[in-house]
């Protein structure tokens, strides 16, 4: 029996748009058309045109990429037919597609769409509504199939001017970008993405802020319900894949207590420094909310995060600094928002300040306690004072290999993770506390200590390191520009409050070696060590320079890597200029896997598929809209740098790099 028709949209308020030319769609034929928000499938059969719903009420196949066969329009995407002006099945069968009306005017062809009903709140936007309370700002990811409830729930706040989200080329630049946002405010921002694929394409850089301790959400799509379990298109099982990465996974259901999970999935990202994720089924995230649910918030939920450290432990640190005369202060980058308490100890001891590679920058190479990097990406400045102390007082340090810090030593280790204390050796003195706090309880009760002022040694250890460097500068094998050379040429043309995106490879250790910080906040993958990271990083390093937040906003953001860890995520430089990111990319191209290369030759292995093909970076960037130069000449660097910097557009500058003098 056939449905009764729908009431014609010509009694209701119709908006109308131009469709097509008059001589625009050929007698036969179907087509897709935008209008406003609306797909239609536009028709021109037996003289006349039909407007369509551009839905087929089976699988949703859009029937304006259909033909015209024999009176009927074919669904593309199962064969289904239905008439070209009516949209009725044949046979007698009660499918039926809802049409729209249609005028032909002198000037084109015009179809009449029904005006937009209110908008109806859905789980969706209650959920995000809640995200944007806990204040979550920003959003990078790609829209699609299984994520499309989600994204209209970021389309409603960001038309609010509540969020921004960034649209970019591959779901592994947005979970890197949420990373490096989350390294550098201590605040969440969120990656989308579909199910399948795109949920699999977070996994690296959502590692990246796990090992590292950085909040972030991951908000992924997820097959329908109905359908979840035997295996559908791009079904995978999203809890298991992320159940490494995410401390917190949960999928969102029909039944869920909707602002509660996205609560805790906030709470868990903040508190516990790391990953959470949602699981968004397509047919929940478009569903109504139920009546009468509010979006929740961060208020009644979040405690005061400052741990005093034990008073016994507190007493052992201070027996042991009162009587050490060559302490030395070694800064890890879990200290890096405790900065302040930490320096004003170091200059109550006169004591030397070592960082390990992550947490280069945090105090300046200027400051006359500041010695650079301590290990394998480090200064010998550093390496000479810690073979030279007699206490290390460490804080927020992982004591990772490539660090270094000598086990040998006394050492009295600060962090407010109880499971880093004495992670891979025993400590002297395992002090649980909150950095600052701890910090400055050690600078309030110490009283008198037998430290030596170090100041003098540090400033000769320094000279004697660039004179070094400036020798190094000066080498010029005739196969492009030295490490020493480039990152002088850094050091004197990056703003000193710039944000510094750092890629892995030799550019990572040379930066390490060779630059010298003033204000500069440095962001690199840490523990993961992904190559590709910078560029992505320096999008969410971005992001917090255009929040109103005085710590960031404004400030010049510079990414560096090397030939092979830029062109993984290459096509992100087309983000940058359609949401008209200034980022200055410095790219060190000597057309070769440099450090893997080093790494061969050092076990004694034959250098095997390191060299890479590349193409013209700097023509690359213009092709992209961006500003592009090469540099061949080690005297071209500081006018090329200063160039770039000041262009306005996203700006590449590509250096020919020797792959031996790094």
């Amino acid at each position: 029996m056939s449905q009764d028709p729908p009431p014609p949209l010509e009694r209701r308020r119709l908006r109308w748009y131009r469709a097509a030319d008059l001589d625009e769609l050929p007698e036969g034929r179907a087509k897709s058309v935008h209008c406003g928000a609306h797909s239609v499938c536009l028709t021109h059969h037996d003289g006349q045109y039909g407007a369509l719903a551009n839905h087929c009420p089976h699988q949703g196949g859009p029937l304006g990429e259909g033909s015209i066969e024999k009176g009927w329009l074919r669904c593309p995407w199962h064969g289904w037919d239905y008439h070209p002006l009516t949209g009725e099945s044949p046979g007698g069968f009660d499918e039926r597609v809802p049409t729209h009306p249609v005028e032909r005017r002198s000037d084109g062809v015009y179809v009449g769409i029904e005006e937009d009903a209110p908008h109806v709140a859905t789980i969706s936007d209650l959920m995000v509504e809640t995200m944007v309370a806990w204040g979550v700002r920003w959003v990078f990811g790609m829209v699609g199939h299984s994520n499309l409830g989600v994204a209209d729930a970021l389309r409603v706040q960001e038309d609010a001017g509540a969020l921004r989200f960034i649209g970019v080329r591959h779901e592994g630049a947005a979970s890197f970008a949420i990373s490096a946002y989350g390294k550098l405010t201590g605040r969440p921002a969120a990656a989308l993405a579909i199910a399948g694929p795109g949920a699999t394409n977070l996994l690296t850089g959502l590692w990246d802020a796990h090992v590292d301790r950085a909040p972030a959400l991951a908000l992924t799509g997820q097959v329908d319900t109905q359908v979840l379990g035997p295996g559908a298109f791009q079904e995978i099982d999203l809890k298991a894949a992320f159940g490494g990465v995410a401390q917190w996974s949960q999928t969102v259901l029909p039944g869920s207590r909707h602002a509660g999970l996205m609560n805790l999935a906030c709470k868990h990202a903040i508190l516990g420094r790391g990953v959470a994720h949602l699981i968004f089924p397509d047919e929940v995230a478009k569903a109504p909310a139920p009546a009468g649910a509010h979006a929740g918030g961060p208020q009644g939920r979040l405690p005061a995060r400052t741990i005093h450290p034990p008073s016994d432990a507190l007493a052992q640190a201070l027996a042991h600094l009162r009587l050490a005369r060559r302490p030395v202060i070694i800064i890890g980058h879990g200290a890096r928002f405790n900065m302040p308490e930490v320096v004003a100890l170091a200059e109550r001891l006169r004591c030397p300040v070592l960082t390990t590679f992550k947490a280069k920058g945090q105090i300046s190479d200027l400051h006359p306690l500041g010695c650079g990097v301590l290990g394998r990406s480090g200064t010998p400045v550093a390496s000479w004072f810690m073979n030279e102390s007699d206490l290390l007082l460490v804080f927020g340090a992982s004591f990772s290999n490539h660090t270094g810090i000598s086990h040998k030593k006394p050492i009295v280790q600060v962090d407010f993770d109880a499971m880093a204390l004495g992670k891979f050796h025993p400590v002297t003195v395992p002090v649980w506390g909150e950095i600052g706090v701890t910090a400055t309880a050690l600078l309030d009760q110490l009283g008198a200590a037998a430290a030596v002022d170090q100041q003098d040694e540090i400033a000769e250890r320094w000279a004697i390191w660039r004179a070094e460097k400036d020798s190094r500068a000066r080498d010029d094998r005739g196969h492009g520009v030295s490490s020493a050379a480039i990152f002088a040429a850094l050091t004197r043309q990056v703003p000193d409050d710039a944000i510094l995106a750092i890629d892995v490879g030799n550019n990572a250790y040379s930066f390490g070696r060779y630059f010298e910080c003033q204000r500069q906040a440095v962001l690199m993958s840490g523990y993961l060590g992904s190559i590709g990271f910078s560029f992505p990083a320096a999008m969410g390093a971005w992001a917090a320079t255009q929040e109103q937040d005085p710590a960031f906003r404004g400030r010049p953001v510079v990414s560096v890597s090397g030939d092979g860890g830029f062109a993984q995520y290459m096509a992100e430089l087309t983000t940058a200029v359609k949401y008209g990111m200034k980022i200055t990319h410095v790219v060190l191209n000597n057309s070769e896997l440099g450090k893997i290369s080093k790494e061969q030759r050092a076990g004694h292995w034959h250098v095997w598929q390191t060299s890479l093909h590349n193409p013209s970076f700097a023509r690359f960037a213009r092709n992209c809209g961006a500003y592009g130069v090469r540099i061949e000449r080690a005297a071209d660097l500081d006018e090329s740098l200063r160039d770039a910097l000041a262009d306005p557009r996203p700006a590449l500058l590509e250096i020919v790099a020797d792959v031996e003098l790094v």
